[in-house]
């Protein structure tokens, strides 16, 4: 199943892709997709309902980001081999495991808005992995068990805030707009092998990142096994796992994105994003 929220900003309703790609609201349904209801006892509801009874949604309509009121959204760095070479850094030896705030999650079409004193506001498509059950000290032969979707992200980011400031990465993670999740979270039926996937990402038309999941040093199944020895992981929570190579920080001379640009991305299977870049206006 193809499941999204749809609707204004913080008006979201549930929603489903069906085979034709018309949105089905299933509003008469589910309350929302939520760290209260992304439970295997929901989808497995919904997996057996015919929802192709469901009203349609008019084409027109926002899709918002697939995941409403998450608790924590994690993210992992330097996961991608070619990508680690690109910056400059040697291959870690563990996941690097960082967070973003859960104010920078907005929808896959939403636009990215540059924050104030930006510079060097950087583009990083990723498989996303949305946490389905409570997760702590599985084995990496379980972990995916634990899965309820996978979907696209952009995990933008803000290399001076990140690098050239000091502390942690997070706060160049973490600008309004700098998390568009979406269009979809894509069940694991649909995703037999979440380490088989092509990403891409090009800006005005230019591509720059195109890779495969086989590339991670960190299979999904590893990163979930890994972070639950040291947390527990809820319902809802978002991993990125990571970026492949072709940032703009990688880039010589290094490029970054300006206000009017366009940044299309996708996840082979998991839905395409498209977000025109502006500045911030307050």
């Amino acid at each position: 199943m193809k499941l999204l929220r749809h609707g204004p900003v913080d008006q979201e309703k549930p929603g489903y892709l069906d085979t034709e790609g018309r949105v089905r609201d299933l509003s008469s349904l589910i309350s929302d997709f939520t760290p209260e209801t992304l439970s295997r006892t929901t989808l497995s509801m919904l997996a057996n309902t015919d929802l192709s009874t469901m009203p349609v949604v008019s084409a027109k309509t926002r899709i918002g980001a697939c995941v409403g009121r998450a608790r924590n959204f994690y993210a992992v760095g330097l996961n991608y081999a070619r990508h680690a070479r690109e910056t400059n850094n040697p291959e870690p030896v563990e996941p690097v495991l960082f967070s973003k705030s859960t104010s920078c999650i907005s929808g896959p079409n939403d636009p990215i808005i540059l924050p104030r004193g930006s510079q060097k506001t950087d583009w990083e498509v990723e498989l996303g992995v949305i946490i389905g059950r409570n997760c702590a000290y599985v084995s990496e032969a379980e972990a995916l068990e634990y899965v309820a979707g996978y979907c696209t992200i952009n995990d933008v980011s803000e290399r001076a805030f990140q690098i050239e400031l000091g502390g942690q990465w997070m706060k160049g993670k973490s600008a309004r707009s700098f998390g568009p999740i979406g269009p979809w979270i894509v069940t694991p039926d649909e995703i037999p092998d979440p380490q088989n996937l092509t990403l891409s990402l090009s800006v005005n038309g230019e591509t720059y990142q195109n890779s495969s999941t086989s590339d991670m040093i960190f299979s999904v199944a590893e990163i979930i096994s890994y972070m639950s020895r040291f947390m527990v992981l809820r319902p809802g929570d978002i991993i990125a796992t990571g970026t492949p190579e072709g940032v703009g920080l990688g880039l010589s001379p290094p490029k970054f994105l300006c206000d009017g640009d366009v940044v299309d991305l996708e996840v082979s299977g998991l839905g395409s994003q498209t977000q025109l870049v502006t500045s911030l206006t307050f």
